[in-house]
């Protein structure tokens, strides 16, 4: 085999090799594309349907807010803008921001009615709303997905020489400027706390003397400590308290003066059980 053979062998695999490479690019761009156009697709039915809900909300609303004609011609007016055909997704999705803004504005409206807001025909249109955004959140992530990775292809070598050749261009992002996504919750750890001396609402207060809780032991406007004046007497005869065993003013001790008299026959005493000295006669012996 000569040299001329082997440089034909290898450059016709190189061709072929590119070949290869290049329908696999195209067809990659294809399937991309499709992608693209698909996701578009779920996210406008979803607008369509969110379009749909809003006159039926804005005439619930009406029934009870009927004076509110500015919010209800705004509303109205980004409503027709959203739901023109042709637009892009660019301008589709500054077009839904503008509408976004008004149903914003039309409910707070709303929150002024507590009986509007009790209704279940603007609670079922409400929920119906929240379900069909959430819907098209959740495609506006698909979609925007698949337009990273086509515009990434797009761009980077060797891909966008396919992209060149067969008029692949990028695709324009769904952004809408939701405030509730984009703002961070606010999250605060101070203590307003109830008026001070106050226990919290559903606590027991706590202990330490400090105002509106149980007085501590030992201190002025507190429950009288053991041992003091003004306080429960204590045990041992001092003024005031009950009287010690054996003491002057006390009850008795066993076996003195002026006490029980004890057991055994002496005088004032009971008499003994035996021996004849004053007492209880004894029973007669047999």
């Amino acid at each position: 085999m000569g040299t001329g053979t082997i440089i034909g062998i290898v450059f016709a695999v190189l061709v072929i090799g590119i070949l290869a490479w290049a329908i696999g690019a195209y067809n990659g761009f294809v399937r991309l594309r499709n992608l693209v156009q698909e996701a578009w697709r779920q996210i406008d039915v979803e607008l369509h349907r969110r379009h749909d809900l809003i006159p039926n909300l804005v005439e619930t609303i009406k029934g009870y807010a009927s004076h509110e004609r500015g919010v209800f011609e705004e509303v109205a007016r980004a409503r027709a803008m959203a739901a023109a055909p042709g637009a892009s997704p660019a301008q589709q999705a500054q077009q839904e921001n503008v509408l976004s803004q008004a149903l914003g504005r039309l409910f707070a409206v709303a929150e002024a009615y507590p009986q509007l807001q009790a209704s279940d025909n603007f609670q079922q249109l409400q929920r119906e709303l929240t379900n069909t955004e959430d819907r098209i959140a959740s495609g506006r992530r698909f979609y925007n997905a698949n337009v990273r990775t086509l515009n990434t292809k797009v761009e980077t070598f060797p891909s966008n020489i396919i992209a060149g050749m067969f008029n692949f261009t990028r695709a324009e992002y769904f952004e809408v400027d939701d405030p509730g996504v984009r703002t961070a919750p606010q999250v605060s750890f101070g203590q307003a706390g109830p008026s001070q001396g106050m226990p919290p609402q559903g606590q027991y207060p706590p202990a330490g003397g400090q105002p509106g809780g149980y007085p501590p032991a030992g201190g002025q406007g507190q429950y009288p400590p053991a041992g003091g004046q003004g306080q429960y007497p204590p045990a041992g005869g001092q003024p005031g308290g009950y009287p010690p065993a054996g003491g002057q003013g006390q009850y008795p001790p066993a076996g003195g003066q002026g006490q029980y008299p004890p057991a055994g026959g002496q005088p004032g005493g009971y008499p003994p059980a035996d021996g004849g000295q004053p007492g209880w006669p004894q029973q007669p012996q047999q």
